[in-house]
Order: C-alpha cells, then sequence, then structure tokens
C-alpha cells in the first residue's frame, strides 16, 4: 500500500473520529441526570441558585453547539480532562484500561485465527471431517459471548474451582476464561472461512503442478496455497474487527476486568460524560486501525491489491 494511500485512510478516520465526537457528545447530552443534578440529589442543601451557578461553572448553561467545541478545543489542545466519578485525570484512567483491553484482544484475535484456520485446514486438506468441523463451528457461532462466558464461569469458577471467575491479576489464569470466551465465536467464523478458501487455493494450476514436483501434501497445503488462503481470512479479520471489540467490552464488564468496557460501562452509569465520551472514542479508534492493519495485511501477502 502506498503512503499516499495509507495518509488517506488515516485523514478518513480522523474525520470519521470527529463526526463520531458529535454525535457522542450529542447522545451523552441527551441523557438524563448530569452532574449537576446528581449534585443535588446527594445534597439537598443545594438550591436552585446554588444549582445555576454550577451549571455556570461548568459551562453546562451554554448552547449544546458551544459546548461541544469548548469540549473538542480542550481535548485537541492536550487537556482530556479530570474525570468525576474517579477522581483522577481522565487521561490517567484510559492508559491502563487500553492495555488491558489490547491483551485481551491480541490474545483472543490469536486463538480465534490458529484454531479457526487449524480446523479449516483440516476441513479442507481431510473432507470426511468436513462435517464434523462445520458442526463445531455452526455450535460455536450459535453461542452468545455473555452466555459461553455464564457458562465457563460456572463449570471451571464454580463447580470445578479450576480458575478465577474474574479479576485482572498477572498471570494466565485470570486471562483464560475471558480468552475463551471471546475467541470461540470469532474462532467459528475463520474456520468456515478458511476451509472454503483452502478449497479454492488447491484447484489452483499451479498447486496441481506443485504436487507434479512431488511436494508433500503437508507443503502443498501450507506453502502453495495457505498465502492465497489467507487474504480472505485477513479481511475477515479486518471486518470482525469492530465485532471483536465490542465482545471485547461485554466479556470485560462479565469478568470484572479493568478494560476499557468496563470503565465505560461504569462512566455512563456514573454519569462521567467527558471519561465515557473519549472511552468511546478511544475504543472507535482502535476498531479503525485495527481494520488498516488487516487491509496492511491484505495487500502485503497479495501485491495485485495494492
Amino acid at each position: 500500500m502506498a503512503p499516499a494511500l495509507i495518509l488517506s485512510r488515516l485523514a478518513q478516520m480522523l474525520a470519521v473520529l470527529a463526526l463520531l465526537s458529535a454525535l457522542f457528545f450529542a447522545l451523552l447530552a441527551a441523557m438524563p441526570g448530569d452532574p449537576i443534578d446528581l449534585a443535588l440529589a446527594a445534597d439537598p442543601r443545594l438550591g436552585p441558585e446554588d444549582a445555576a451557578r454550577l451549571r455556570a461553572l461548568h459551562g453546562l448553561d451554554q448552547p449544546l453547539h458551544a459546548r461541544y467545541l469548548a469540549w473538542a478545543g480542550a481535548v485537541l489542545g492536550g487537556n482530556a480532562g479530570h474525570s468525576r466519578l474517579f477522581a483522577q485525570p481522565v487521561a490517567a484512567l484510559l492508559g491502563p484500561a487500553l492495555l488491558s483491553t489490547l491483551q485481551l484482544l491480541g490474545w483472543a484475535l490469536a486463538l480465534a485465527l490458529a484454531g479457526g484456520v487449524a480446523l479449516g485446514a483440516l476441513a479442507a486438506a481431510r473432507p470426511r471431517w468436513a462435517p464434523a468441523v462445520a458442526a463445531v463451528a455452526l455450535l460455536a457461532q450459535a453461542m452468545p459471548a455473555f452466555w459461553l462466558g455464564l457458562l465457563l464461569i460456572i463449570l471451571f469458577a464454580v463447580a470445578l474451582g479450576w480458575l478465577p471467575a474474574g479479576g485482572a491479576e498477572p498471570g494466565w489464569r485470570f486471562l483464560l476464561l475471558p480468552v475463551a470466551t471471546l475467541a470461540v465465536a470469532n474462532l467459528a467464523a475463520y474456520a468456515r472461512h478458511t476451509a472454503a478458501a483452502l478449497r479454492a487455493a488447491l484447484e489452483e494450476p499451479h498447486i496441481r503442478s506443485a504436487r507434479a514436483r512431488g511436494a508433500s501434501e503437508a507443503r502443498v497445503l501450507w506453502r502453495h496455497a495457505f498465502p492465497n488462503a489467507a487474504v480472505p481470512v485477513l479481511a475477515l479479520a479486518g471486518l470482525d474487527a469492530g465485532a471483536l471489540v465490542s465482545g471485547a467490552l461485554v466479556t470485560e464488564t462479565l469478568f470484572a476486568r479493568p478494560g476499557m468496557g468496563k470503565l465505560i460501562y461504569d462512566a455512563v452509569m456514573g454519569s462521567d460524560f467527558n471519561l465515557a465520551l473519549l472511552a468511546l472514542l478511544l475504543v472507535a479508534a482502535v476498531t479503525m486501525l485495527a481494520t488498516l492493519a488487516a487491509d496492511l495485511a491484505q495487500r502485503w501477502l497479495d501485491p495485485r491489491l495494492a
């Protein structure tokens, strides 16, 4: 992909983020219960005059567009603001939460791709196994992430006591259940697409030539057929980036992991609109960057797309 095209894609991402910021700002502003309402409910000694002064202090008496422009100018100037709910700078909260979410996403994507490609290759290379692989993929895709997560918690945390039910302590034991929950549904899609792509690739003329030269079936499958089959799988990974990120938010909430999902949930429920808005925009940016990375990987594997 040419540098000019990458810059063009990045410019498009910035434009989309700007539009999303305005949309998120308007939606959050329309939600009932702003910080001043919460302050009035918490302290009955505050009267209407106090509420008016607080609204003027925080700019809540201004029109929506003026409040948005003031907020956007502050953020672009490097001032992300302060979290009312956590009593910390927003930037200090977003960094650790994003790292936790990226760790979960990275392991889940690696597991989903490895498992899906292995199952798809088995179905393509051994047709007698194809019905079993299709059944496993269908079962995996039919299970919602929150339902699967609850089942895993009941089985491995409650009944067997092998793994913790939630939290984010160091070590693989706290990652295993949320990673498995997030990976299973995506594994099913990757398995189906890998099988279909490999079957098509194995029919190409160069595959017959490789077999005629005496190449082993394993070499034919992975060295000659898989690079072409990987292109549509990577395309699927890019298209599924949004679903993977949104699935991570649900999974983090379910397993009480202190990532972006739990942070957004807590911010929205606590009416910490500035934190919720910036967290949502950061999640949107990560989703678009993941899509761009998948696009770059496709073009690297298949130069004809460049």
